[in-house]
Order: C-alpha cells, then sequence, then structure tokens
C-alpha cells in the first residue's frame, strides 16, 4: 500500500499548480493588508515586506552604494535661517514632468517633459508660500531624472532614487511631519481645471499607496486635506485616489506616516494654473499644521 506522502506526490505530479498572476498579486495585496493590521507586530511586517520584495531591496542598496561613492548632485531649497525647524518636505520624483502651453521645443512636446520648465517649480512655488507663512519648508529639487540617465537605471527605479534622499532628510531632520512628492498626471485640461472667482486653478489629485505600511495613516492625511480644500474651494480636488496593484512601489509612502504624493495639474494646465493651487494647497497645509499643536 503506498504511504500518504506518495499518494499526495502522486496527485502533485497529476494536477500542477500554476496560480496565476492576479491570483498571486491578489495574495500578496492581502497578506499585506493582514500584516497592517498588526501594527504592534513591526518586526514581523518588515520581516514580510524584505521577503516579498527582495529585488527591490536589492536594487535600492545598490543604488545607495552609488549615491553615496560618487555624491550625486543633490540641492535643497533651504528656507529662511529665522524660520523654526523644517515641518514639510517637498521632493519630486519624476522631477521632469511638465506641462504643454510652458513648452517651445517639439520634443518636449511630444513627451511633456523638461529639464527646467516642469513640476519643480510647482514644488518651489509651494515651499515659498509656506515659507511666507513661516512654516519652514525643505524643497529637494533633485534632478532624478538626470539621475536615471546618468547611472543607465530605468524610470521605475526613480522612487528608489528619490526615496534614499527623503531617508536622508527625515534622519537629519526629526521635525518633519508631512512630505508631498508633487507629480502632474496626463487628463485632459477639462478634468484637471477649474475656475474659481474669473481664474483658472489646476485641479489637485492625492494619491495613496494600499500597500503601505502606513496606508491608514496615509489616507487619513489625504482625506484631511481634501476635505479642508472642499470647504474653502469645492471641486479644486479631485479627490483621493487608492492604488495598490504595483508591488514592488509603495510611492516612499512607508517612509512617513503623512506622506502622499499629488498630482498638481494635468499636462494641458499652465504653471500659473499650478501656482495658484499651490499657494491655496499652503493655506490648508498652514491651517493642518495649526490643528495639530
Amino acid at each position: 500500500m503506498r504511504s500518504e506522502q506518495e499518494l499526495m506526490d502522486e496527485l502533485k505530479e497529476m494536477y500542477p499548480q500554476y496560480p496565476s498572476k492576479e491570483f498571486k498579486s491578489s495574495t500578496e495585496k492581502l497578506l499585506r493588508m493582514k500584516a497592517r493590521d498588526l501594527e504592534k507586530k513591526r518586526k514581523i511586517i518588515r520581516f514580510t515586506t524584505i521577503i516579498s520584495s527582495g529585488v527591490f531591496v536589492s536594487i535600492f542598496i545598490f543604488c545607495l552604494l552609488i549615491l553615496e561613492r560618487e555624491g550625486i548632485n543633490h540641492t535643497f531649497g533651504q528656507s529662511a535661517q529665522t524660520l523654526s525647524k523644517p515641518l514639510v518636505y517637498i521632493y519630486h520624483t519624476h522631477n521632469r514632468e511638465s506641462y504643454f502651453p510652458e513648452l517651445d521645443a517639439q520634443k518636449e512636446k511630444m513627451t511633456a517633459v523638461s529639464e527646467t520648465k516642469n513640476v519643480t517649480l510647482v514644488g518651489k512655488r509651494l515651499s515659498k508660500a509656506l515659507n511666507d507663512m513661516q512654516i519652514n519648508a525643505i524643497h529637494d529639487n533633485t534632478d532624478i531624472f538626470g539621475v536615471l540617465e546618468k547611472y543607465n537605471k530605468h524610470y521605475p527605479e526613480a522612487y528608489t532614487f528619490s526615496g534614499y534622499y527623503l531617508k536622508k532628510a527625515l534622519e537629519e531632520n526629526e521635525s518633519i511631519q508631512m512630505v508631498f512628492d508633487i507629480h502632474r498626471d496626463s487628463s485632459s485640461r477639462s478634468d484637471s481645471t477649474i475656475e474659481i472667482n474669473g481664474k483658472s486653478y489646476a485641479k489637485i489629485q492625492f494619491i495613496v499607496s494600499e500597500i503601505s505600511i502606513h496606508y491608514e495613516q496615509n489616507k487619513q492625511f489625504a482625506v484631511q486635506l481634501h476635505e479642508q480644500l472642499e470647504q474653502r474651494y469645492p471641486g479644486l480636488s479631485r479627490g483621493v485616489i487608492e492604488k495598490g496593484e504595483r508591488t514592488a512601489n509603495t510611492y516612499n509612502q512607508d517612509i512617513h506616516e503623512n506622506s502622499l504624493l499629488l498630482n498638481i495639474g494635468g499636462v494641458e494646465n499652465s504653471l500659473e494654473e499650478t501656482y495658484r493651487t499651490a499657494d491655496i494647497l499652503a493655506e490648508v497645509i498652514n491651517d493642518t499644521l495649526k490643528k495639530s499643536k
């Protein structure tokens, strides 16, 4: 008579298991959500994250070694020294994303990217508006796209590099309470623009990673900002969008509890329209910080 193990081996040979990508993706997503619920058991969560993203970690370590060894061009737009400790960190993983009305060269218009006229200027405007309110904000204008080109890295690896600088900034500035990665999306002008009191504004959209270990906190933070915008300027916010299918990418939101990806405008907006929105966002951030005291 065959043993139980022999029967199991025979069954495995008869019915080999080839789970679909969808099954594996949904299973991993479910496991991550379960892990988040066990917030007190952070060691287990970290272990699971490391195991499930081994390739990502390897790339990250490799990038750290490169950056430390060769010293990538990395600049901060620091606020005035008279301000208190930094409370806000602004950066741009896809720093060359731009807006059609600002571009001249045909090549730029085809891809909507620019080395000079891009979302970095929106972050600079937000930083200035905050500093004018006596809120110390660090604006990181590192050319992440240039770093990728220099080391022949792929576009999806941009988050690895921007995450490296974010971690460094948080280590050096424990006072930081909010983190914003500013992008623009590819939506049409009709979807990305609103008129308020006779002036056009670029709409803003909040993106939250479902697979971040800080998912709940980040979502709560996004909803709070969205609702405050709705109270001040109804329709300016396009709401909170949750994304979680790309398991190797949390948009760096697992690095800080109040970390968000922002889309400010679409490809058909002008910088002037994004600046107006940045000024309003600064007002909302100011209100949020006051409430947190």
